[in-house]
């Protein structure tokens, strides 16, 4: 994957652009491998391939799409991803496959290295979010297709490639994450126009989607020991209940209307200095209600969990490897991130005129 290994005593006083960042996990403590990088700009080039598939990325990126974009493609973005997601995840709980053996791979991030191997959701998400975008676009909006046929090769193989670089997948946990994609997409593409109507319209779909999301993450919880993958998917099951939620709370409202069929396809706004301006601005406020709503629940949603099920809460770490714990914890904080994303911003920015 163009590095070498290499011990401290090896790079000696090297400066940090010619070592491979060591990117820590906090639940367990691991730390990439030391590695003397040969070609820095592929290095940059992969790390952001697979920032493409990591947390601070879907929390930038969903968000915009829905406060800035077209909240209805958001929305079905994020149905899609979970559904994705969460297949993938429980797949490789049900496969076991380990990751890559080192030696004679080079892990350059063990953010993951806790979950199986088999298929790679990293794969899955880059995969899906592409050909998920153009076939949520693509007639809606006006736009050459080409620009969609370009996009799709070129975002799917930068996540792919990079996570062999990174040394967590081989090439056929990919082509295993990228061939379920496909067949999860041509089952359940067709419905997501009518889950998305229904998280909007129906009398009882708040309480549907929460039970249903719960469901799903008990029954994630109950397939294999502690990993990473066991919050994450808690974590995906969170936000995609809390925006389905809170979409339908804001559609009831009339918050967010989305355009009427019959002027379709809609024509890209100029972009003015007075646009890029509200753009900007609802970025920036958003983000930090969000990140606020999320650290605030974070720092209540644990300890109370502790509390309840009598779990030593003095390593905040060993007590989120808890079923009881992580459950509740991702699920309750990431559920009013997602809320927060579809109906408190959006009423913020109605409220201070900037929708």
């Amino acid at each position: 994957n163009g590095v070498r290994n290499g011990l401290a005593a090896e790079l000696g006083p090297a400066s940090p652009r010619r070592a491979g960042a060591l990117r820590r996990n906090s639940l367990t403590g691991e730390e990439g491998q030391l590695a003397r990088v040969s070609n820095w700009p592929l290095y940059c080039l992969f790390c952001f391939g697979t920032e493409l598939g990591n947390e601070l990325f879907y929390i930038l990126f969903f968000p915009f799409w829905i406060w800035n974009l077209d909240p209805l493609v958001g929305r079905r973005l994020v149905v899609i991803w979970v559904l994705v997601m969460y297949l993938g995840q429980c797949t490789k709980d049900i496969i076991r496959w380990p990751r890559p053996a080192s030696p004679p791979v080079v892990k350059l991030e063990v953010f993951y290295n806790s979950e199986y191997s088999m298929p790679s959701t990293h794969a899955m998400s880059g995969t899906a979010i592409p050909i998920s975008m153009v076939l949520l676009t693509y007639g809606r909006w006006q736009y050459p297709l080409i620009y969609g046929l370009i996009l799709i090769p070129c975002w799917c193989s930068l996540v792919c490639l990079s996570r062999i670089y990174m040394g967590m997948h081989s090439i056929l946990d990919i082509i295993a994450g990228f061939l379920y994609t496909i067949l999860i997409l041509a089952v359940f593409y067709p419905f997501v126009d009518l889950i998305d109507n229904f998280n909007q319209t129906h009398k009882y779909a708040p309480l549907i989607i929460i039970g249903l999301h719960l469901a799903l993450g008990i029954f994630s919880f109950t397939l294999d020991t502690w990993s990473t993958s066991r919050g994450d998917t808690a974590e995906i099951l969170g936000s995609g209940a809390g925006i389905a939620c809170g979409s339908h709370v804001t559609y009831n409202m009339g918050l967010v209307l989305d355009p009427s069929l019959d002027i379709l396809p809609l024509a890209g706004p100029p972009i003015t200095m007075t646009l890029f301006g509200k753009a900007i601005l609802r970025i920036l406020i958003g983000m930090v209600f969000v990140l606020i709503v999320r650290d605030v629940m974070k720092k209540i949603t644990i300890p109370l969990a502790c509390k309840i099920f009598n779990i030593p809460c003095d390593d905040i770490r060993k007590a989120r490897q808890h079923m009881e714990v992580e459950l509740p914890y991702r699920y309750i904080t990431y559920g009013m991130v997602g809320f927060s994303i579809t109906f408190f911003v959006p009423y913020i920015f109605f409220f201070i005129g900037i929708s």
